[in-house]
């Protein structure tokens, strides 16, 4: 059974950084581009940060520039999203998303990803 389980998400004061943490299991990930989308209430999803299969390329939301880095452990089928100075308009439900090689497409459309996990709640205060 494939699985992607984020966590770490938590109520953190504006300013303040999180890292969240998605952990895959079920297959091997270190073939699969990998992305994190969140959603705020009321809003689509929306795409925020993806890397590449060989972890060479970072793709960004013009809104976490600067901010925000993602990284990948593949011996640990592991990706992990550092949200520095964070503003409360970043509150929403992450989610990790994992796109297999089957699958083409923009890194920024949630179409691109196969699989996803449950998601995990960052709430910014102001």
């Amino acid at each position: 059974q494939v699985q992607l389980v984020e966590s770490g998400g938590e109520l953190v004061q504006a300013g303040g950084s999180l890292r969240l943490s998605c952990a895959a299991s079920g297959r091997t990930f270190s073939n699969d581009a990998m992305g994190w989308f969140r959603q705020a209430p009321g809003k689509e999803r929306e795409f925020v940060v993806a890397i590449s299969r060989s972890g060479g390329g970072t793709y960004y939301a013009d809104s976490v520039k600067g901010r925000f880095t993602i990284s990948r452990d593949n011996a640990k089928n592991t990706v992990y999203l550092q949200m520095n100075s964070l503003k409360p308009e970043d509150t929403a439900v992450y989610y990790c998303a994992a796109s297999p090689i089957t699958y083409s497409g923009s890194y920024y459309s949630t179409r691109t990803y196969a699989y996803w996990g449950q998601g995990t709640q960052v709430t910014v205060s102001s």
